[in-house]
């Protein structure tokens, strides 16, 4: 059983958060970890060379987590060693008043990548069924034409939402992209730490927000809703990844493990040059070498 197997939900109402590690599920030598990464990270730039170069497919990696989770710091050293040509990082924020005006998957869509690319999201089309969760009310900006208060915002709402996630996902897939979601699960308590080290270490200071103290309040509600969005995502073709995320480093070899393990399910391979190309290569090969 691999890692991948460890940590995948692909079932419906299979998820229960309050039973998933935070924690590593066994311990690894730090020196162990990050060789196994940087070797990842090996696997990692040849897979995404043949991805560019074939032109074929696309790969779709998502991040959610609770705030301090280390969805920033998973990026930078998990996918450190690829060519940032081939490589998107999108952050979504709160949404502007022209994206209001559409769709709330309509700016998602504009920032899938395309095929060769691996892109990026830094928090995803899911908070649109998270944050949203726990504060209905926001729902209200989007002036949805049969919805005009909070409590219209129900479960049948979102019911629809997750419906709609599930064939967006399906329609990505059919069209060739892998979709990698991970949810850096991380404990209340060590949440508390990593939000004192912010305010008492003058260099992360400028990690810390008055907003996330306001949203650790509401730590029960964002942990259903997260529960709740995992279960009516999961799929067989697009699974959860549910990664322990209180010790970072484990978190990333996992993260890193599974990238990989999954990249290499798609059929990637270097182009074949026609029999025409190649004789165009030799004649080049010719013109160089009696250059010398």
């Amino acid at each position: 059983m691999t890692l991948a197997d460890d940590y995948r939900y692909e079932v419906a109402d299979s998820c229960n958060l309050k039973k998933a590690l935070t924690g590593a599920k066994k311990i690894v030598e730090k020196d162990e970890i990050k060789a196994q990464i940087a070797n990842n990270i090996n696997k990692l730039t040849e897979l995404q060379g043949m991805l560019s170069a074939q032109n074929r497919y696309g790969v779709l990696i998502v991040f959610q987590a609770m705030d301090a989770a280390g969805k920033d710091s998973m990026i930078r050293h998990v996918m450190s060693g690829i060519n940032p040509a081939g490589c998107q990082v999108t952050s979504f924020k709160q949404p502007s008043s022209l994206e209001l005006d559409h769709d709330y998957l309509w700016r998602i869509h504009q920032q899938i990548p395309g095929r060769g690319m691996i892109g990026i999201f830094n928090r995803s089309y899911y908070e649109d069924v998270l944050v949203s969760r726990v504060h209905p009310e926001i729902i209200l900006n989007s002036h949805l034409g049969s919805i005009n208060k909070p409590e219209e915002v129900d479960q049948h709402f979102f019911e629809q939402r997750y419906e709609d996630i599930r064939y967006f996902e399906k329609y990505l897939a059919r069209n060739g992209f892998l979709i990698l979601k991970f949810f850096l699960h991380i404990s209340k308590e060590e949440q508390r730490k990593r939000f004192l080290r912010r305010i008492e270490l003058p260099s992360h200071n400028w990690k810390f927000s008055e907003a996330d103290i306001k949203e650790r309040k509401f730590w029960k509600d964002y942990q259903k809703a997260y529960q709740d969005a995992i279960n009516q995502t999961a799929t067989p073709k697009n699974p959860w990844y549910v990664i322990p995320s209180d010790d970072k480093w484990y978190s990333r070899m996992c993260v890193s493990n599974i990238i990989v393990d999954r990249m290499k399910e798609l059929p990637l391979k270097y182009p074949k040059m026609p029999p025409e190309q190649q004789e165009k290569l030799r004649e080049a090969l010719n013109i160089l070498n009696n250059e010398a």
